[in-house]
């Protein structure tokens, strides 16, 4: 039987993964102490493993396809195939920030003061790449972790670190001064089994319903019966990504209208519904948008 090796993230990112695998359809059930998840696939073999070491995992071939940063397959220098981007993250659907930060009361007011200072960062290659095309030379040092507190500590006169909400950075006294780059999680995949075509087949599936389900997010159906006289006022007013789904209801002048809306506006679109004379409203979740 076919089976494809596939790679999960560790670490901030396996829940949020595993709850997107979830909506796109697969039950995985990771256990303590355990880098071999089950998955209800008997299609699929995954491993777990940090984000850091996913495409160096790929390009040998010890995974066929996997799940990554932007970030660490830039940092490696990778080669291999990108599939398809996927921008979620442990708090919001949202790129990851790389940035370069100072303690609040530095001197330090852009990179350039920066000249013949020192930078820690786990982020090495690429930082080292971003300083060297502004010919701003800097001593780059390798940090294990708890990298905000570099600064403080007065091991550096400043990091490269990754960043959502801002929220570590600002409680360390820090100060951003420069955006280095942004990141989001991607799909990809080994080069021979990029060619393999039952491979190939599985992965643009996999990449194929985990988008679907990333595009319903915050989106929601709505259905609701309409009678034929109020039918178009209804419509005008309903928002759809391409039309609502309209059909008459048995042996009736009423009609079920369905369609599906940002979740932002369903607290206000619902009151203009029912002025307009729609009835039996019904909102519900989706999974996929494909």
């Amino acid at each position: 039987m076919n089976v494809l090796k596939l790679g999960l993230p560790k670490g901030s990112l396996e829940k949020a993964t595993i709850e997107l695998f979830e909506k796109g359809g697969w039950l995985i059930k990771p256990a303590a102490r355990n880098y071999f998840p089950k998955i209800d696939d008997s299609e699929l073999d995954c491993s777990i493993c940090r984000p850091q070491e996913m495409s160096r995992y790929i390009e040998s071939g010890m995974l066929d396809a996997g799940i990554t940063g932007k970030d660490w397959t830039l940092e490696n220098d990778s080669d291999a195939i990108i599939v398809a981007d996927l921008v979620y993250s442990k708090v919001s659907n949202k790129p990851t920030r790389w940035v370069i930060a100072v303690a609040g009361d530095s001197d330090i007011k852009s990179i350039e003061d920066l000249q013949g200072k020192k930078v820690a960062t786990e982020l090495v290659n690429v930082t080292t790449r971003f300083f060297k095309e502004r010919n701003i030379e800097v001593d780059i040092e390798f940090s294990w972790g708890a990298t905000e507190a570099k600064v403080v500590a007065g091991l550096a006169d400043a990091v490269v670190e990754v960043t959502e909400t801002e929220s570590t950075i600002r409680a360390h006294g820090l100060r951003i001064i420069h955006e280095l780059m942004q990141s989001n999680t991607q799909l990809i995949a080994n080069k021979a089994a990029w060619q393999d075509p039952w491979k190939r087949k599985k992965i643009e599936n996999i990449s194929l319903l985990l988008q679907g389900a990333l595009r319903a997010d915050r989106i929601v159906g709505l259905k609701m019966n309409v009678q034929n006289e109020d039918l178009d006022r209804v419509v005008q007013i309903l928002p759809s990504l391409n039309a609502p789904t309209i059909a008459n209801l048995y042996q009736s002048d009423w009609f079920s209208v369905e369609t599906v809306v940002s979740e932002d506006v369903v607290r206000d679109l619902i009151p203009r519904l029912i002025e307009k004379g729609a009835e039996g409203i019904i909102e519900y979740p989706l999974n996929k948008v494909i």
